[in-house]
């Protein structure tokens, strides 16, 4: 793993190793959802959200199966529930980011939009991602190059792409229910959209436009930001399934910098609007900000 490449093979076979582990992950959650751990979510309200038991079970949970299955291999590991507020990186270019529940207002709110993020980074940049929406039945995966697959519970694969729409007043946003401020608002409220979806946890959310039922989702932060757990699996499996997911001024987002907060505007979408939409988007906070 030191190398400074990987083959295509070797990441399908780290990727059917982790699927397992995203559905076990899914099997957890799911037993303290609506089964007899439901009773025993302890929830720890922390100034960047609440914390339950389902997601420390967890995040226990794929850790241990991820340090079992790659004993040998030199990989670091970043996960939400682990990350002790360091600013520096974790070392080595191979760095696991893991967010065992995506969504944990969702949760305990019983809205059923919560997901599991795993996602294997290379030099910053994620290149395997498995997203687990547990409610839906679905574990959406990809790997760099490969494209993006929807695996259901009873073993069905299939190929799965972003829509081709290609006017901004014939997208659909996807945004949250909360979280927004007035700078959000107006920004949102400005841009053409056809129509508005509503979904909690950004897993759902860029699900929900793999699934062509939403074309966009736009990240601007504000007194606090999403951190590298939220974006990083969601990204692979929306780029591979032909979408965008960059800065507004079209950078990419990089990763596991040291800083786990996503700054700024972001900018997630089908892919055939993406350049005009963060232009738009950027002359609009302009005002805003003016």
């Amino acid at each position: 793993m030191k190398a400074l490449s990987i083959s295509i093979e070797k990441l399908q076979e780290i990727l059917n190793t982790v699927r397992p582990i995203g559905w076990g992950a899914a099997d957890i959650l799911q037993s303290y959802y609506r089964g007899e751990a439901q009773q025993d979510l302890n929830v720890n309200d922390k100034k960047d959200g609440p914390v339950t038991a389902a997601d420390l079970a967890t995040n226990h949970y794929i850790l241990d199966k991820l340090k079992e299955a790659f004993k040998n291999e030199d990989f670091g590991y970043l996960t939400e529930e682990t990350h002790q507020g360091s600013t520096e990186p974790i070392p080595g270019e191979w760095v696991w980011i893991v967010d065992p529940l995506d969504g944990t207002r969702d949760f305990i709110d019983k809205t059923g939009e919560y997901a599991v993020h795993i996602a294997l980074t290379y030099q910053r940049r994620p290149v395997l991602a498995v997203v687990v929406v547990p409610e839906a039945a679905k574990l959406y995966y990809a790997t760099k190059g490969q494209g993006t697959f929807v695996e259901t519970r009873d073993g069905q694969v299939n190929a799965i792409a972003a829509s081709q729409k290609n006017q901004i007043e014939e997208l659909c946003l996807v945004a949250s229910r909360t979280h927004r401020d007035d700078r959000f608002k107006q920004l949102i409220e400005t841009l053409p959209f056809k129509a508005k979806n509503y979904v909690g946890s950004v897993g759902c959310k860029i699900s929900t436009i793999l699934e062509q039922q939403s074309d966009v989702y736009i990240s601007l932060s504000g007194k606090s930001a999403p951190k590298d757990w939220d974006f990083a699996a969601p990204e692979l499996i929306l780029t591979e399934a032909g979408g965008k997911f960059t800065l507004f001024s079209g950078e990419e987002l990089t990763y596991n910098k040291g800083d786990v907060k996503q700054w700024g505007g972001i900018m997630a979408s089908n892919g055939n609007c993406h350049e005009a939409l963060c232009q738009k988007a950027t002359e609009i906070l302009a005002k805003i900000d003016g």
